[in-house]
């Protein structure tokens, strides 16, 4: 036969309570206290220019590297790395120095990781590993677009006539323009009742 729980006491669900509440307010103690705007150093910059963009000073440098444009969390890390900064300072806590570092470290980052790191492995024009930052990310795009074009394969073509590239359906999706309405014909007044 199963063995019968005896009932709890008051005192006792009090005392587990106020155990409890002891735990949550050393808990609360002992996590740092967030830093204030105000409580900020003067040093701190909020907006941080890195390779022609402005990142937010208030993110961790691994999330405000991404504000760059041709890198993402795996090439912000591996930056931060290279760096020497850990992943939760925020970027606007670093002086000037560090910005530069950064920077040269983006600009020289092809140079520094396996050419499988890149994100334009084996340029058709100089055969190089590159790794494209900023503007030259949309520059490069468009000018291979229009050399597929110049050259008249299927895809330049597809680009040129606005269709689809990668071999997606086009009979039922990613129509575009103007939606031809269906219209009634006006009731001639043959075909309206006699008025009597």
């Amino acid at each position: 036969m199963p063995e019968q729980k005896e009932p709890k006491q008051k005192g006792e669900k009090k005392e587990k309570s106020r155990q409890a509440e002891s735990k949550a307010e050393s808990k609360a103690e002992t996590k740092k206290p967030s830093v204030d705007k105000e409580k900020r150093d003067e040093n701190f910059r909020y907006i941080v220019r890195l390779v022609n963009t402005d990142a937010d000073g208030r993110k961790d440098i691994v999330i405000a590297l991404t504000a760059v444009k041709g890198i993402g969390l795996r090439t912000a890390e591996i930056i931060a790395r290279m760096a020497g900064i850990p992943k939760n300072v925020k970027i606007g806590d670093l002086p000037e120095e560090k910005t530069n570092e950064l920077e040269k470290l983006i600009t020289e980052y092809s140079e520094k990781v396996p050419h499988w790191m890149t994100n334009r492995q084996n340029d058709w024009s100089s055969g190089a590993d590159l790794h494209l930052v900023g503007i030259d990310v949309e520059l490069y795009r468009r000018d291979d677009i229009n050399v597929m074009r110049m050259i008249r394969c299927y895809k330049g073509i597809r680009h040129e006539q606005g269709q689809k590239v990668r071999g997606q359906r086009s009979r039922a999706n990613g129509r575009t323009g103007m939606t031809m309405g269906v219209t009634r014909k006006k009731e001639s007044p043959a075909a309206a009742p006699a008025k009597e």
